[in-house]
């Protein structure tokens, strides 16, 4: 359903206390406004029907009654409503009181989720009326309808299975073990919480704080609905701070002092990838299931997906967190070095943001083992497409950085490559290009056998998924600093370097980000300019970057892929564009796959990464026929 995609809400509705009659109705303003705007599952606040605030009125039959009364007529007047909703009332069972979320569809009570943890401490007296919920449900009746009432009930949606419901009751979630652990491990991925939760200053972002991080722990959408106009300011303010979060990020909030929906859509099929991948993940039969059918129509997903996913947004996350990757690279090559006892690195520089990044990380490398620069060779290796700003660019970066500097051109070794083989120079083909590569990785891995050093590789994780590379060329080292970092987040580490490094560095970097992204393995234009630019041929990396991450870190279809894409690219691809380079990028990264089983090693530096010792195991012969047959039918 709509790739797995659910609009859900959290409801806040202006009430009055002990107003059972009014309050029904702003519930049933709000669940109209749902039908509206798609929403297929909705949650009010904690005791809503009555108000949270009713004190010793809880003892009162009538308002317990009235509470009924108001449930029922809710049901009655949305037997012909899909729309999954839960709403807070107190029920009365014998001589117990329990504070509810009363789960209802189409009419029907499916069932009474009461509240486990009871606060009983300084504005909070819920244990003076209310008793905690039992371990194991309960039939009980209620409106004239028969009902589970009790702990450990999930919600199975019967034709959208990925749609799975649990709920727990505001203090459910403060306390060291909430009912939604239970709830998720039993299957559930929508988690709802009904709340009332007073405000006071510093809480509302350790509110947040607890809602991320249970939806992050328990691999789920977590809801929580808060109270607000209408409670009783007696002694207590509430603000209505509902809260809608998805595995550790908050989709969307509800500005303080709010009435009225705060709406998303939750991505559970992705929670149930994340939780097939996680192999601690336990799923545990303690639950009772109650399943149900509605009716889903296709929505139109609201959420907008970052174009660049490598890439924070926030300019102060950003340089974090480039920080952090040059220090783990850093921190990965400086191991290595101590454990072989190397004191010289030899790494093969063209100009380009791959080599510029790996003598970057090899400079701090060498600054954190209090080994001198000079021991790092850089070298540059002109060839039939080396450029004179690239070349230039090569040569002083080193130079500013204090390492060792040598050119050694191939142009003749490759010529009399050409000649022993017996190829065609003016044969531009792939023998051409190879060629080249090819010698260069020979001269690096010869020049560190002469000074006992090791062979850095430049190679990217961009370039390695799509094969970019190759083989027994530059896709060879003997430690692979870049090989976890995307291209579009290798500009971004450049950068960094650039603007937190001295003037004369900055200004060579600036170039370097400026220049066009090329092997350089064809002459260049008339001009001097480069001719041979590596996103004409394979595509945009920002494209390539976006289905990577989605592919690998969720095992996310072809399909959800482009639906996700095209709107996030509309300012810059159109569809048929995205489909190109969607079809291009599974086809190079099942062909290549051979490529990637013989990596050298490198520093893991986030999620997505393709080191076959572990990361990603993949059969080099594996059949693309269905990813490919689905692209074709977009």
């Amino acid at each position: 359903m709509n790739d797995g995609f659910y609009r859900v809400a959290a409801a806040t509705p202006p009430i009055r206390v002990a107003d059972c009659g009014y309050n029904r109705d702003s519930i049933l303003n709000l669940m109209e406004e749902c039908e509206k705007q798609g929403v297929c599952a909705v949650a009010f606040p904690e005791l809503c029907l009555t108000g949270y605030t009713c004190g010793d009125l809880f003892r009162d039959s009538t308002l317990i009654s009235g509470a009924e009364k108001a449930l029922g007529e809710i049901l009655e007047r949305t037997q012909n409503s899909s729309l999954l909703a839960l709403i807070g009332l107190p029920v009365a069972v014998g001589a117990d009181l329990y504070n509810c979320a009363a789960v209802i569809c189409r009419g029907r009570l499916l069932g009474l989720v009461p509240k486990t943890s009871i606060p009983n401490y300084s504005e909070f007296y819920e244990a003076r009326h209310f008793t905690p919920g039992p371990e194991s449900p309960v039939e009980v009746s209620l409106c004239g309808q028969t009902a589970p009432l009790g702990q450990g009930l999930v919600f199975r949606c019967e034709n959208a299975p990925e749609l799975c419901v649990g709920t727990e009751i505001c203090e459910d979630l403060w306390v060291p073990c909430p009912p939604s652990v239970r709830l998720a491990q039993g299957g559930a991925t929508l988690i709802f919480n009904l709340s009332a939760s007073d405000e006071v200053i510093g809480k509302a972002p350790y509110r947040r704080d607890l809602v991320k991080g249970q939806s992050a722990r328990l691999l789920c959408a977590y809801v929580y609905a808060d109270a607000g106009e209408g409670e009783s300011s007696t002694d207590l303010v509430f603000t209505g701070h509902s809260i809608l979060a998805e595995n550790g990020t908050v989709l969307a909030e509800a500005r303080q002092f709010h009435t009225g929906l705060t709406v998303t859509d939750a991505d559970l099929s992705r929670m149930l990838q994340e939780r097939r991948r996680m192999t601690t993940w336990q799923n545990e039969g303690n639950t009772r299931t109650v399943p149900f059918r509605m009716d889903l129509s296709p929505i139109s997903v609201r959420r907008r997906f970052p174009s660049l996913p490598f890439v924070p947004d926030d300019e102060k996350d950003l340089s974090e967190r480039c920080e952090m990757i040059l220090n783990l690279q850093a921190a990965g090559l400086k191991t290595r070095l101590a454990h072989t006892g190397s004191k010289q690195v030899v790494l093969g520089v063209s100009g380009g943001l791959d080599s510029t990044l790996a003598l970057l990380v090899a400079a701090r490398a060498f600054d954190l083992l209090k080994l001198s620069r000079r021991g790092i060779l850089a070298v540059t290796m002109p060839g039939f497409g080396t450029t004179k700003r690239t070349r230039g660019n090569a040569e002083r970066l080193a130079e500013l950085l204090g390492a060792d500097f040598r050119e050694i051109p191939i142009g003749k070794s490759v010529t009399m490559h050409f000649r022993d083989i017996g190829h065609d120079p003016e044969n531009r083909d792939v023998t051409y290009e190879n060629s080249q590569a090819r010698e260069r990785t020979q001269v690096l891995m010869d020049l560190a056998n002469q000074c006992g050093g090791l062979v850095i590789g430049t190679g990217d994780l961009s370039e390695i998924a799509l094969g970019w590379a190759t083989y027994n060329g530059d896709i060879m080292s003997m430690y692979g600093v870049n090989c976890s970092i995307p291209k579009t987040l290798v500009r971004h580490l450049v950068h960094h370097a650039a603007v937190t490094g001295p003037q004369e560095l900055r200004t060579l970097l600036e170039d370097v980000l400026a220049t066009p992204v090329s092997p350089e393995l064809l002459p260049p234009e008339k001009d001097g300019n480069i001719a041979q630019k590596t996103e004409s041929i394979v595509g945009p990396y920002e494209l390539h970057d976006f289905f990577l991450y989605y592919m690998l870190r969720f095992g996310f279809s072809p399909g959800k892929i482009y639906r996700m894409a095209v709107p996030s690219f509309a300012e810059y691809f159109d569809a048929a564009t995205v489909k190109k380079w969607l079809k291009e990028f599974y086809r190079r990264f099942f062909a290549n796959q051979f490529k990637r089983s013989c990596l050298p090693d490198g520093p893991k530096v986030g999620s997505v990464t393709l080191s076959p010792r572990g990361d990603w195991r993949m059969p080099s012969d594996a059949s693309a026929r269905l990813w490919m047959e689905e692209i074709e039918a977009l």
